[in-house]
């Protein structure tokens, strides 16, 4: 019977306890969903400002609104998980203590855990940060005509994981981003238009020199070419000797019509010189 009065007497204690460690989780819980919901937030704010920034200091460099739309969702997902993530596993480690465990080896079971998973996946973990990197630094997007790690093509699908390019002949490339050292894009805002021509010894270089100008000003001049042409190309030099005067001439273009423009200018230029009574040589 004194046993259990005992217990009695104790019982507002234990109850105001269990109470109030009740009462700890529910303020956990709710502020942790509020985080969560505050950081969501702030990620979005963070990252929109950040492209603003660089849409206003022309670092942005003039991509279309479905690019810069796509590379902001895919910026925000990105950085929102990560948040996420360390929000609940706080969350979490604070619920543990609240309830009087002892957090020491729920942490040091992750360290133990994330050694074991960096160590077995290492290449995988770089291949996810050098995704990372790619897209932070907009190195290239979909549709961009790239080089990267010896394969030359239009990149087909992007992810974190990797990049998918196609080549000229058709081929499907998936190349895992860790491997990318070096991302060369030949889509990015402007490119150079060379063309060589090769024309007979004896050609009188001032005439052909002409002839390369105003077939340039009139492929400028052009409606089909005026927008997307950036400097009319021009004689550059006499690039070499072989069987013939190898003639070099270059202007800029959109980058995406790099080499359409290539082929229509050289099919000027031989159109040209041939109603000038000179015969390009192969």
């Amino acid at each position: 019977m004194d046993v259990f009065l005992d217990h009695l007497q104790h019982l507002p204690t234990a109850l105001y306890g269990a109470l109030g460690t009740a009462a700890q989780i529910v303020i956990i819980v709710a502020a942790t969903i509020l985080a969560l919901r505050v950081a969501g937030a702030v990620v979005r704010g963070v990252i929109r400002a950040l492209l603003d920034r660089e849409a206003s200091e022309g670092t942005a460099q003039e991509l279309s609104a479905i690019e810069l739309a796509k590379r902001r969702a895919t910026l925000e997902s990105l950085g929102g998980a990560v948040v996420r993530t360390i929000i609940v596993v706080i969350g979490f480690l604070m619920a543990l203590d609240a309830l009087h465990l002892n957090v020491a080896p729920a942490i040091a079971g992750l360290g133990i855990a994330g050694v074991a998973i960096g160590l077995g996946a290492q290449g995988l973990v770089r291949d996810y940060l050098a995704g990372a990197y790619i897209l932070i630094e907009n190195q290239y997007a979909r549709g961009d005509v790239v080089r990267i790690a010896d394969v030359a093509g239009t990149v087909e699908d992007f992810s974190l994981r990797r990049t998918t390019l196609r080549d000229t002949d058709g081929t499907l490339h998936s190349v895992p981003n860790g491997l990318i050292g070096v991302a060369s894009n030949m889509t990015r805002l402007w490119a150079r238009v060379n063309v060589e021509l090769t024309v007979p010894y004896g050609t009188d270089l001032g005439r052909a020199t002409e002839i390369i100008d105003a077939a340039g000003r009139e492929m400028a001049d052009d409606p089909d070419w005026a927008r997307r042409l950036l400097e009319a190309p021009r004689f550059d030099r006499v690039d070499g000797l072989g069987s013939g005067l190898i003639l070099k001439a270059s202007g800029a273009v959109r980058a995406a019509d790099r080499w359409a423009a290539e082929g229509e200018l050289r099919r000027r230029l031989v159109v040209a010189f041939e109603a000038a009574g000179i015969r390009p040589q192969a």
